[in-house]
């Protein structure tokens, strides 16, 4: 069995419960962020962590260079969704492009009969193939992120940690005298860490200045590029008191990009947020679809309460979803993750 180590807790106790139940495991580190003169990055870290949890487990670890095909296939993607308007998922890219395509090969290379992750997730293995299942902690559940990855690629992959909570997890690293069992969990993404998401981004996009305008078409403020801003955004927007308004804070409502103009408004539920019918385009299902009408769940982000929808058509790879309850802050770029129940069907790219 190899588990991919990240340094943090929850491969940690992935790699000690399947040497408990009697695999013969090694640990597999990657690194997919080498560009970090500015020390934001903290990978140099999370290895030497990895490297005391495979001391205390008395298990070989290996270190793998993903950083090339990381740049190629997730982070130039990751820019040229940005500079096209859109706001696309890295950790959706990351583990479609590289944890479960050349990390899972580089394990089976090495000669493993199972690769194993610290994700929050189930895996059933039949002889139809494998389904991908909601974790047991539904607050931690990670298949929003594993939803785009090709079915093929679950083959001989297991998910240790599906059936238990963050509290428990925590708790078999503090019994089984895990050097890492207090470690706070990572947020964010490797290559931008903790620092302004902007500053980052404008390292490498150019700023296109254009005008802010309020949801009536005055001109209220600018800004540096559209890039630079999400749909549904409230912080970040300089635009300060303004005579006649309300005293409630602007948020993001559209981009008109043919103007060049970020539209704002001082309501959290705005119309132009809200909306019961979203578009797809390329669908990816993980088994096949299923058979219409019926009605489904989905999520357009992490954590959000699973949703009551239903698919109203098939176009190619274009599904198209109504919502029973409104969605807020659809954005193009991201994720569409569907249900049927504790089964994660696939994800689709929001396009509309």
């Amino acid at each position: 069995m190899v588990v991919g180590l990240s340094g943090g807790v929850d491969s940690a106790v992935a790699a000690f419960l399947l040497k408990e139940q009697g695999y013969r495991v090694s640990g597999l580190f990657m690194v997919n962020w080498t560009e970090d003169e500015a020390g934001y990055c903290t990978s140099a870290e999370d290895f030497q962590s990895a490297r005391a949890v495979a001391a205390e487990l008395d298990i070989p670890l290996h270190r793998v260079d993903f950083s090339a095909e990381y740049r190629k296939r997730v982070f130039d993607l990751f820019l040229a969704g940005y500079a096209a308007g859109r706001t696309p998922n890295p950790d959706l890219l990351c583990n479609r492009e590289v944890k479960f395509q050349p990390f899972r090969e580089h394990a089976l290379r090495l000669g493993a009969d199972w690769v194993a992750t610290g994700h929050y997730a189930r895996i059933s293995h039949d002889v139809e193939g494998p389904t991908l299942l909601r974790a047991v902690d539904d607050n931690k559940d990670q298949t929003y992120f594993l939803a785009a990855v090709a079915r093929e690629h679950f083959a001989k992959v297991l998910f240790p940690l599906g059936g238990l909570t963050k509290p428990e997890v925590r708790a078999i690293a503090q019994q089984a005298g895990l050097p890492n069992h207090g470690r706070k969990d990572s947020t964010g993404i490797c290559f931008i860490g903790e620092r302004e998401f902007r500053d980052f981004l404008g390292q490498y996009l150019q700023p296109e200045p254009g005008v802010i305008e309020d949801d009536s078409g005055a001109v209220i403020g600018s800004h540096q590029g559209l890039a630079f801003h999400t749909i549904g955004q409230r912080k970040g927007l300089a635009i300060g008191g303004r005579r006649g308004a309300l005293e409630a804070p602007w948020y993001v409502v559209a981009k008109d990009h043919k103007r060049n103009v970020l539209v704002v408004a001082q309501d959290a539920q705005h119309p132009l947020l809200m909306t019961h019918q979203i578009a797809t385009r390329p669908f990816h299902w993980i088994r096949r679809p299923p058979t219409l009408p019926t009605m489904l769940q989905a999520r357009i982000r992490h954590r959000q309460a699973l949703q009551a929808c239903s698919i109203t058509e098939i176009d190619g790879d274009c599904v198209r979803f109504n919502f029973e309850a409104a969605q807020r802050a659809a954005v193009a770029g991201q994720y569409l993750v569907l249900y049927d129940g504790e089964e994660c069907l696939g994800s689709g790219e929001i396009v509309d």
